[in-house]
């Protein structure tokens, strides 16, 4: 078995990286600094050595230099945030095997480590070249006997608005039509191209992402089409670009309104031949790719502001998907949670059976501005706090609760009112605190005459109204065509 050594201040790093390399058969060592790993790699010496570029104590590069001095074919892997050239070029003149950036994607991580294990092996000659996208999102780790196999890939939900997706998808699907895909950020646009490449013809070759968002103007010319070895300064080795690596699949490119104009000039002349030259080359390649690009920015509109070009615009509007916001496809909500649930148990190695029914109310009445993202985020988070067989309320962030009193505030006056009003008092859980926010708003018994009735109804009628419009009380205010003072007296009065 191959030893790996993760290097980073990040506990929540370590962690999940120690787990997840554990499970692909790695024997893994973790250490919190730079000097606590060359310490460890003076005493045992791994097969690679996968380290953040920024340390508490020291840098990435300056790792690597030492760690070069005295073991020259180890092979070191370079974790970094930043998307800046300057970066990824001085890791691989100070003779770092690869980089990756973040957020981190398992199966990005997992290919670059098989293949600098294998260049040292001399299994493959793949060691040269700098890093390719990943295939697939998703690696489905071993499950122990005792759980149920999890399902993998994409999923979606029953709502009508799911459904509805999910027939655009399938209309569009096996056609060749480039397509843009709105929607807000995280709710979901990559796993709809996914679907669309999944259900199409060009099923069995590869789909390649790329986060425009991500990557300096400088870097994506070289990402998208690839160069020639000695073509800019730090262009030791050549590089297969996107458009090559997804020749005869897909190329999705997330975020397109990123691209700088230089670099939309270049797509737009790809698009329209259907060849390409790697930077610094010479020769002309066919390619076979149908492209499918996201943006949670309408093309035209940015192309109205300079931001985005309009002939470009128009070469990707064959066909256009919106994605609907988490909060408008609430009958899913609960599906994706369990469906998360079951991939952060075995990325734990825990056994969490499901949610609380309190946490099912919480979910389903938080508005989810960062959609599914937002949603997995949560799930991770209350399942590593979580310490019994069920995530309890206690186990979510106090924002998440208190969203209606805190997320929605009208000014900072009324925000700072909110947090002081919403504070737990000594000793009160988050569960406690919960507990009061949903307590009935009137009794649970029928009415005993037409006044409390009224009462009722008017209560009801100004929680609906709420929850329609996000809780923003001065919209509220106008649905009711009552003022603002006078809705927050019906608020203080009924208990709301």
């Amino acid at each position: 078995m191959k030893k790996i050594l993760v290097i980073d201040d990040d506990k929540d790093v370590r962690l999940l990286l120690d787990r997840f390399l554990k499970r692909q058969d790695y024997i893994v060592s973790t250490a919190s600094s730079g000097k606590e790993g060359l310490a460890m790699l003076s005493e045992d010496v791994p097969d690679l050595i996968l380290t953040d570029f920024k340390l508490g104590d020291i840098n990435g590069g300056d790792l690597l230099k030492k760690v070069k001095e005295k073991h020259a074919n180890l092979p070191v892997i370079i974790i970094t945030g930043y998307s800046d050239i300057k970066v990824a070029i001085n890791v691989m003149k100070n003779g770092a095997f690869d980089y990756v950036t973040k957020p981190l994607f398992p199966e990005e991580i997992l290919n670059t480590i098989k293949k600098a294990l294998a260049s040292v092996d001399g299994d493959s000659d793949e060691g040269s070249e700098a890093k390719e996208p990943a295939v697939e999102s998703e690696i489905p780790a071993k499950t122990p006997a005792k759980k149920k196999k999890r399902k993998t890939g994409n999923i979606f939900g029953t709502s009508q608005a799911s459904k509805n997706l999910l027939n655009q998808i399938g209309l569009v699907a096996p056609t060749d039509f480039s397509v843009i895909i709105y929607g807000e950020s995280g709710a979901g646009k990559e796993a709809v191209a996914r679907e669309i490449h999944n259900k199409s013809g060009r099923s069995g070759k590869a789909f390649v992402a790329m986060d425009c968002g991500a990557i300096s103007s400088e870097l994506a010319g070289s990402e998208l089409f690839g160069h020639e070895k000695g073509s800019f300064t730090g262009a030791i080795t050549q590089k297969i670009g996107h458009f090559e690596l997804a020749n005869g699949g897909t190329l999705f490119l997330d975020e397109v309104v990123n691209l700088s104009y230089d670099v939309q000039v270049s797509l737009l002349r790809v698009v329209q031949e259907r060849k390409l030259k790697r930077i610094g080359g010479n020769n002309e390649i066919s390619i076979d790719v149908r492209i499918i690009v996201a943006s949670n920015e309408r093309l035209l509109a940015a192309a109205k502001k300079g931001k985005f070009r309009e002939d470009l615009y128009y070469r990707f509007n064959e066909f256009e998907i919106s994605v609907p916001a988490l909060r408008h496809r609430d009958k899913d909500i609960m599906m994706f949670a369990e469906y998360m649930l079951d991939g952060v148990n075995e990325e734990l190695n825990k056994d969490i059976a499901g949610f609380d029914r309190e946490v099912v109310e919480v979910f389903k009445t938080y508005p989810w501005h960062g959609n599914i993202r937002e949603l997995k985020n949560v799930v991770r988070r209350a399942a590593l706090l979580c310490q019994s067989d069920e995530i309890k309320v206690d186990n979510l962030p106090y924002e998440l609760v208190n969203h209606n009193h805190i997320h929605f505030a009208d000014s900072e006056n009324e925000l700072e009112e909110a947090r002081q009003a919403t504070a737990p008092a000594a000793g009160q859980s988050t569960g406690e605190i919960m507990a009061d926010l949903i307590k009935p708003t009137h009794h649970s018994r029928m009415p005993q005459d037409l006044k409390e009735a009224a009462k009722e109804a008017e209560a009801e009628l100004i929680i609906r109204t709420l929850k329609e419009v996000n809780f923003n009380k001065s919209k509220a205010a106008r649905v009711l065509k009552i003022d603002r003072k006078t809705l927050y007296n019906k608020i203080k009065y009924y208990n709301l």
